[in-house]
């Protein structure tokens, strides 16, 4: 079995270079961005209860999923983790090789998929931000990522719901009436709801600590954590 689906690595394989372009095709993913980050670093310093006011995250060895050009490992790797981030496009790994070298950030950036990559010790912290939507088998996927996470370890997972509003909201809104994405970026089938989503990472240990929405509030222009789950959102596993 795989995870990789080859037809999604080519369609993010020919907008590599757009990754570090705030007002290019990932801008969606640029202003997603500090919600996100905010996010996983409190969840990070609470649960390992973390004392470096200057480096929070120092210590924590973190796995980037999916990577892309590394819009998240650079800030994890900021903030004094330490960082592999691993994706299946070879030409999103180039870019994030590239623009890490430039930022001087040492990060490991491997062009792999969870079921592939060989590594010595196991994570503390699993990123799947944006990832599962995109993969070939979303059960294999996470039971591929399990397996590579400490006992204690925590896998953050961010993703779309499966419902109407998704659809008119992360396609039809989207890609099509907005267009903040390309056409074509999301497939509603391949969308999954929180419940299939805690079920079948329960089956291979990881437990929901916290579940929230991620809300677009179109006058700040800017994401928030909310309380609707019904398009985008955000949860923490805990491996037991």
């Amino acid at each position: 079995m795989k995870s990789i689906n080859k037809k999604e690595i080519e369609k993010f394989s020919k907008i590599a270079s757009e990754w570090w372009n705030p007002d290019g095709k990932f801008k969606p993913l640029h202003k997603f961005n500090p919600i996100r980050i905010k996010y996983i670093k409190q969840n990070i310093v609470n649960n390992f209860k973390l004392k470096n006011k200057s480096k929070p995250l120092s210590g924590i060895n973190i796995l980037d999923i999916g990577c892309g050009g590394g819009l998240l490992s650079e800030p994890m790797a900021r903030m004094g983790a330490n960082v592999t981030g691993i994706d299946a496009s070879d030409k999103n790994i180039q870019i994030a090789k590239l623009h890490s070298k430039k930022n001087k950030l040492k990060i490991n950036y491997l062009c792999s998929s969870p079921e592939k990559i060989k590594v010595k010790r196991k994570f503390d912290v699993i990123l799947n931000m944006e990832i599962i939507e995109h993969v070939e088998n979303v059960d294999f996927f996470l039971k591929s990522c399990s397996k590579l996470l400490t006992k204690n370890g925590l896998m953050f997972v961010a993703t779309i719901n499966k419902t109407f509003k998704s659809y008119m909201f992360a396609i039809v809104g989207a890609e099509y009436v907005l267009k903040w994405l390309p056409i074509g970026t999301h497939e509603w089938e391949k969308f999954v709801n929180p419940g299939d989503l805690k079920k079948i990472l329960k089956k291979y240990n990881l437990y929901l600590d916290k579940m929230d929405g991620m809300s677009f509030d179109l006058l700040k222009d800017e994401w928030n954590i909310s309380t609707d789950l019904s398009v985008n959102y955000i949860c923490k596993f805990i491996k037991n």
